[in-house]
């Protein structure tokens, strides 16, 4: 597959520093997933492997969207063999009976609302937790949850994010209208117009509405959590995104002091953002269990319940109208946004800030006014999944910009370029907030370049049209590595080996082996030598998490920072040894040596033998570190003012804002004209992270990436009846892609590397799902003549559409 890459004149590539030197250079080298031998084997270790002879927990689970609780009856299930414990809102201590934290919050979120963590009074939502069972085994527990009875009073339940605003009914009792948030932001054009000034008087106007309906991710695991209590200590294990925030979380609602307090995320099959929510109430209720009965209590999430008792996304309704002039410039954008954010918001308003700004991709819009409000419904809540309100952007965006070009019938490619951004305007700011509460302002990129290289992939001036057979593109920009920071910590050991750890969590990604890299490069040793260790507190306190495409960006600046204090230290123990000036030292294959000068060196497992002053020696190599190994000088102390024993370091990168990583699709479709079934017969994506550290994970992830968006275009969508029940809540039923249905990806890649950070990159992680549903709308509206306003679309839909 082809690989463009900017040539590095036009880049604006910062110096080339460490990154480059020594024996690893594993920097830009495709290596093949560490972690990949130990997981395809079956040695991986996810959290249902553990705790084999741990209690179980099981749940009663509202069957009602909404109603009052009248009354729970536990009698019935308390002669069940094997029964432990049963506990509903009343036997909850303290802040375990408050409500659950509203992570993220917002001077818009004037309504914030968070569940219980078993249900008190009222349940909003089919499938919030009332009752929760700790039996022998998982099967004893169903058994007993079935026959616990509990008296509802069903209240009128609110479906959908029209009926949430029609008045239909509150959500909350205490929230008017189902109102949660309301934002706006405007930006006027240069001409000091307003976008709706801009619009009336611009020569052309459009207005429409378009639709996204709401999808959920689905990891292959589901949700879970292990605990066991030792009377002091409380160590914890989760399927989860984010375990120092987990663990941090435990340690308040329990009021347990942080240090006797581990969180640890094993082996994670999956996230996809819905593993970033933190605390679920699993996570505060196992472990305050097994710190009741002093026994280890271990819940694991079954099909069923991730449907109805995690969480979802996408849906949104979207108002655009837009003015443009006779090339197809924008002169002014103004768009009204109605997010259904379901029962609660424990995650914020996250997902429509982040598609009201991202919504602007690579262009200068002239004008731009944005307004939404985030409403309740009493549906399962709504928190990120991968792409995390982009797509819903994208498709606004990518949708007018297909609009406008067919009202003038130009090319819909030059009616984006007539839009972009320049390479030479960057930093460009776009004059909003992003979801960092820092302003929006775009570090680099080449999006003119980077419309060419996919015109070319996807041969899209040479496509010849006949009916049935359609082309579109879309274009985006995502912001990535978003702080507020991340930390690493390196260790070389007296056996030349380098071990780094870093407090975000891995689910799939690749980071074991992205991170031994730019280890491996920065301090000049095989990658062979390096592990590397995510989502231990144990290990790593203080982090963020895995989300937003911030892992490479976040962490791997900061492992590569206590890299180069490493390096540093063990350069100037190793000049002391051969007598040379540091300056002079270079690091290769684990070996110091003086450059040109190869006889004169010191491997790196003696130097940090050397950088740990001993007064015991265990074993050959450590002897050399006591204290009458060597001749030592009398006015110093063996450990320096100002330096600690040991070969290794610790640093956090903290970026002043986000980074911009950006990407253009495009797809050939078919569809049938007789069944209306679409097929996809190519797919071409041109991805810009800048500087690569592994190509091949990159691609893995782009095309991951597309497939989940095909999903969501396609065949993905959560289908609530008028009731609030779930009609779809399992696989025989949500739809989602084989491999049958994913056609080959051919990609290509851009480096505009970002000026924000050392290593110059940006991330990846979710560039794939951004754009899809917005480039098969396009190619399928190119195909059938019809436009095509909502997704996901259905052969049947199509169908209906042909024949209004």
């Amino acid at each position: 597959m082809p690989l463009h890459r900017v040539p590095e004149h036009r880049q604006g590539r910062p110096p080339r520093g460490r990154t480059e030197r020594g024996g690893g250079l594993m920097f830009g080298a495709s290596v093949h997933r560490l972690e990949d031998p130990r997981l395809l084997t079956g040695q991986g270790r996810y959290l249902d492997d553990l705790g084999p002879d741990a209690l179980a927990v099981a749940f009663v689970r509202s069957p009602h969207a909404h109603a009052r609780i009248l009354g729970i009856d536990v009698g019935p299930a308390l002669d069940v063999e094997g029964l432990v414990a049963v506990y509903t809102w009343e036997d909850l201590p303290g802040l375990l009976a408050e409500p659950l934290p509203l992570l993220i919050p917002h001077p818009a979120l004037t309504h914030g609302r968070t569940a219980y963590a078993l249900a008190k009074d009222v349940v909003r939502h089919v499938g919030e937790p009332v009752v929760m069972v700790v039996a022998a085994d998982r099967y004893l527990a169903e058994d007993a949850c079935a026959l616990i009875e509990v008296d509802y009073a069903p209240l009128p339940p609110v479906v959908g994010p029209e009926q949430a605003v029609s008045g239909a009914g509150p959500v909350h009792a205490d929230v008017p209208g189902n109102v949660g948030a309301h934002l706006v932001q405007e930006v006027a054009a240069p001409t000091g117009q307003s976008a709706r000034e801009a619009i009336e008087t611009a020569p052309h106007t459009l207005a429409f509405r378009l639709d996204i309906e709401r999808s959920a991710s689905m990891p292959l695991e589901g949700r879970g959590v292990y605990a066991r209590w030792d009377g002091t200590d409380l160590r914890v294990y989760s399927s989860t995104q984010t375990s120092t925030s987990v663990r941090m979380a435990i340690a308040a609602k329990l009021g347990l002091p942080l240090p006797h307090v581990e969180v640890i995320a094993p082996d994670v099959g999956g996230g996809f953002g819905v593993k970033i929510v933190h605390p679920w109430p699993e996570e505060i209720l196992v472990p305050w269990a097994a710190m009741l009965l002093g026994r280890e209590v271990k819940w694991s999430e079954d099909r069923r319940e991730h449907f109805v008792a995690s969480a979802h996304e996408r849906a949104q309704v979207q108002y655009v109208r837009v003015g443009f002039d006779d090339d197809g410039r924008v002169l002014g954008l103004d768009v009204t946004i109605v997010h259904d954010h379901g029962a609660y918001t424990p995650y914020g308003i996250i997902v429509p800030i982040i598609t009201s700004t991202q919504l602007l991709g690579p262009y200068k819009i002239g004008a731009y006014r944005v307004e939404f409000s985030s409403v309740y419904t009493n549906t399962v809540q709504v928190t990120p999944y991968r792409g995390a309100g982009r797509p819903q952007g994208v498709f606004c965006m990518e949708r007018t910009m297909d609009k406008i070009a067919r009202f003038l019938g130009r090319d819909r490619a030059d009616v984006r370029a007539a839009n972009f951004i320049g390479p030479d305007e960057f930093p460009y700011d776009q004059g909003l907030i992003f979801q960092d509460g820092r302003p929006l302002i775009y570090d680099s990129g080449d999006y003119p370049e980077m419309l060419r290289i996919l015109k070319d992939l996807i041969g899209w001036d040479s496509f010849e049209r006949r009916p049935g057979l359609g082309i579109g593109l879309a274009c985006y920009v995502e912001g990535t590595g978003v702080g507020p920071y991340e930390g690493g910590h390196v260790q070389i050991t007296s056996d030349g080996r380098v071990h780094v750890s870093t407090g975000l969590t891995s689910q799939g990604q690749g980071h074991q082996t992205v991170f031994a890299q730019i280890a491996a490069t920065e301090l000049g040793v095989p990658i062979e030598r390096v592990s590397v260790v995510t989502g231990d507190t144990r290990r790593f306190g203080y982090a963020v998490g895995t989300f937003a495409s911030r892992a490479a960006v976040m962490s791997g600046n900061a492992i590569a920072l206590a890299c180069r204090k490493v390096r540093e230290k063990a350069l100037r123990i190793a000049a002391e040894a051969l007598e040379a000036d540091p300056a002079d030292l270079d690091i290769t294959d684990g070996v110091v040596h003086v450059v040109g000068s190869p006889g004169a060196a010191v491997p790196l497992s003696t130097v940090a033998v050397l950088s740990n002053p001993l007064r015991y020696s265990f074993d050959a190599e450590t002897a050399a570190a006591t204290q009458f190994a060597a001749p030592a000088p009398a006015d110093r102390p063996p450990v320096a003012e100002g330096e600690e024993p040991g070969l290794e370091g610790r640093d956090y990168y903290s970026p002043i804002r986000s980074t911009f990583a950006s990407g253009m699709h495009a797809a050939i479709v078919e569809t049938d004209p007789d069944t209306a079934e679409i097929r996809i017969v190519r797919y071409a994506v041109v991805h810009d992270c800048g500087r690569l550290i592994n190509p091949m994970i990159v691609e893995g992830q782009v095309h991951g990436g597309v497939a989940q968006g095909i999903g969501g275009a396609l065949y993905e969508r959560m289908v609530y009846d008028p009731h609030g029940q779930l009609l779809n809540a399992s696989f025989m039923d949500f739809l989602m892609p084989y491999a049958t249905e994913i056609p080959k990806i051919e990609t290509a890649h851009l480096e505009t590397p970002s000026p924000l950070n050392p290593l110059g990159v940006k991330g990846a992680g979710e560039a794939g799902v951004i754009p899809v549903s917005a480039v098969i709308a396009s190619a399928v509206e190119d195909a059938e003549g019809i436009g095509i306003d909502r997704m996901p679309i259905s052969p049947s839909e199509l169908f209906h559409l042909r024949t209004p």
